[in-house]
């Protein structure tokens, strides 16, 4: 089975997932790039919980530098577009674009990711990204639905269990309106 990087936006969105392919035993890492959460506080609590979630079932977790000057200009002009518009789809691009590249980088077969989960984003939308992002840098990308599957009982049973940090917004500081 190939070797999997997968990228994660938020604890309480990646855990089930996470603990699905820890169960599973499948060779995977998690890799936390979010340059979109604003602010800087809130990103570091994002990142915590992120680290956290990955010890407590013993998978290996990677984060990048907090770049949000680059997100800024990935998305400038397009500030005023509403959840689900072109602004998310530059800022999925983006964020998956520099996961490919990691991915690359450091051996691995495959990615993906967790940016559709939430009902609040469009699956399509992140996997048209994922692809495009794929194509850029040369490594492909599992589209891989992780809502289906008993994956959203299972996020909500270990939220729970392990009383993971919940946001009330994306992350980005126009998805706060």
């Amino acid at each position: 089975m190939d070797k999997m990087l997968l990228l994660s936006c938020c604890a309480p969105c990646s855990c089930g997932v996470i603990k699905k392919l820890a169960d599973d035993g499948r060779d995977f890492a998690v890799l936390f790039y979010n340059p979109n959460i604003s602010p800087e506080a809130e990103y570091l609590k994002r990142l915590e919980e992120n680290k956290r979630l990955c010890q407590a079932y013993n998978v290996k977790f990677y984060s990048l530098d907090y770049e949000p000057e680059l997100w800024t200009e990935a998305v400038k002009g397009y500030e005023q577009e509403p959840e689900r518009g072109e602004r998310c789809f530059r800022c999925f691009l983006m964020r998956l674009r520099r996961a490919a590249a990691f991915a690359k980088e450091n051996g691995f077969d495959v990615f993906s990711s967790v940016l559709g989960i939430s009902r609040h984003k469009d699956m399509a939308q992140v996997n048209k990204a994922g692809l495009l992002a794929a194509e850029l840098e040369g490594i492909p990308y599992d589209i891989t639905n992780w809502r289906k599957g008993g994956l959203e009982e299972l996020r909500r049973a270990v939220n729970k269990e392990l009383s993971l940090y919940n946001q009330d917004y994306c992350g980005c500081p126009y998805s706060k309106r």
